[in-house]
């Protein structure tokens, strides 16, 4: 069981992130989450695929690469610190941005891919104890414990699904 974080397991600005998360099992909302967005990737019109709703902003296809890069990313963090307590340099994500492929890949491709690191993730965290998931490092210059990145990869995904819903679809 991994419990709800604490504020000071986390920063300001994950905390955007955390409280959209509800206060249910996290493994359990991840499993939900993981089924509702493949689907909802799978059902997106492929000639919407390419589409931004403003220049200067992701298509599609980039917010859901950006999805699982960022899950890569905070699921990483996290099995760094269930077994050590050091820093990690953040990410910039418009950086990981120019230099993703995701606009010459299929929208398909991209949901399977994230499919695919949903199940990796949930191994991850279904294997921790509840002393691993206490435990804390830092990333971007903050402090983060195990259990605040499963809600922050949670959060993270609702953050960016809304968005699609609202802007692109």
């Amino acid at each position: 069981m991994i419990n709800r974080p604490q504020p000071d397991e986390y920063s300001a600005f994950a905390a955007r992130y955390v409280d959209l998360v509800g206060n249910g099992p996290i493994i359990e909302i991840l499993e939900y989450l993981q089924q509702m967005t493949y689907n909802l990737f799978l059902r997106i019109d492929p000639d919407k695929a390419a589409y931004a709703y403003a220049d200067g902003k992701w298509t599609v296809k980039q917010v859901v690469g950006h999805i699982t890069d960022t899950e890569r990313v905070f699921a990483y963090r996290a099995l760094v610190f269930s077994r050590e307590a050091i820093a990690l340099p953040g990410f910039d994500q418009d950086v990981y941005m120019e230099k993703a492929t995701f606009n010459s890949r299929s929208l398909e491709d991209l949901a399977n891919e994230f499919n695919t690191v949903r199940e990796s993730t949930l191994y991850l965290f279904k294997s921790f104890t509840e002393e691993q998931t206490l435990q804390k490092g830092i990333a971007s210059g903050n402090p983060v414990s195990v259990r605040a990145l499963a809600y922050m990869i949670a959060g993270h995904e609702m953050h960016h699904i809304k968005i699609l819903k609202e802007r692109y679809l």
